[in-house]
């Protein structure tokens, strides 16, 4: 019975593992795309701010 529970346990190991490094790469994806978000939001500020001549962030200069 001993190696019938060894052999168990493993494979929830390996899954576990399985799933950690499924979990990583959707991180590493959401990372990615939460900075093409923050370079597109700065992108249009600096569009905003141009067509508008206001400083909207404040940060004391325009785009």
């Amino acid at each position: 019975m001993g190696i019938f529970w060894d052999l168990i346990q493993q494979d929830e190991l390996d899954k576990q593992e399985g799933n950690a490094i499924i979990l990583e790469d959707r991180v590493d994806q959401l990372e990615k795309d939460l900075a093409a978000t923050k370079a597109l939001l700065r992108k249009t500020l600096v569009a905003l701010e141009k067509h508008t001549s206001q400083d909207i962030d404040g940060d004391g200069k325009l785009g």
